[in-house]
């Protein structure tokens, strides 16, 4: 399937979803890819995951990248050398990147009610007791967010030590909003990011961007 959504932000930064339908045969006559992706390619155990890696593959090109271009740094993290910001998520059968002058992180995730049994793993007490007070969906929707936000924090930052429950609180906000605060706080660090959300097809994407 082609591009399933772009999202303009404003000047300097889009962001693009691919629904990933084909086959892993299909997508692999549709990119070429430099040895060492090749490779990681090739260690991978998962279809699903093969062709939700391809999928990006196949974002960058619809942004005017190749393969070749994109890179990762000793901790994992992707980078261009012409100076723009990229950020990488998949799950299920969507991925998506974000690319801007700014920095950036993005995450994708399904809005399940799974949520719910690991909520404490990244909420704190207080923020977990308000969030119960709203249904269900709004519920499982609000988690999924503040997941996505925190996940998202954490690829900007790329640090280990970062607990998203005692180091990450997301600031209060309504579905509707498709906006919120955060803040990371540890050690001598104090960051404030912009958060943004969009939901699609069941799932929720979201943006982070240093303030």
């Amino acid at each position: 399937m082609p591009l399933y959504k772009t999202i303009i932000h404003n000047s300097t930064t889009q962001i693009l979803v691919w629904e990933i339908t084909e086959s892993l045969e299909e997508l692999l006559g549709q990119v070429v890819l430099k040895e060492k992706t090749q490779l990681r390619l090739n260690k991978m155990k998962s279809e699903m995951h093969q062709r939700a890696f391809l999928s990006v593959r196949m974002l960058l090109k619809e942004a005017g990248y190749t393969d070749f271009e994109l890179h990762y740094d000793e901790f994992g993290k992707p980078y261009f050398l012409d100076g723009k910001h990229v950020s990488i998520t998949h799950s299920h059968h969507f991925s998506a990147i974000i690319i801007s002058d700014e920095t950036v992180g993005i995450d994708i995730e399904m809005q399940r009610e799974k949520i719910i049994r690991i909520a404490d793993k990244f909420v704190n007490e207080n923020e977990l007791n308000r969030l119960k007070s709203f249904d269900l969906q709004d519920y499982i929707k609000k988690l999924t967010v503040k997941w996505g936000a925190k996940e998202a924090i954490f690829k900007i930052r790329n640090e280990k030590g970062i607990s998203f429950k005692d180091h990450i609180q997301v600031n209060p906000f309504e579905i509707r909003d498709k906006k919120t605060i955060a803040i990371l706080e540890i050690e001598n660090i104090k960051q404030q990011f912009s958060v943004h959300f969009e939901e699609f097809g069941g799932f929720a994407l979201v943006y982070a961007f240093e303030k």
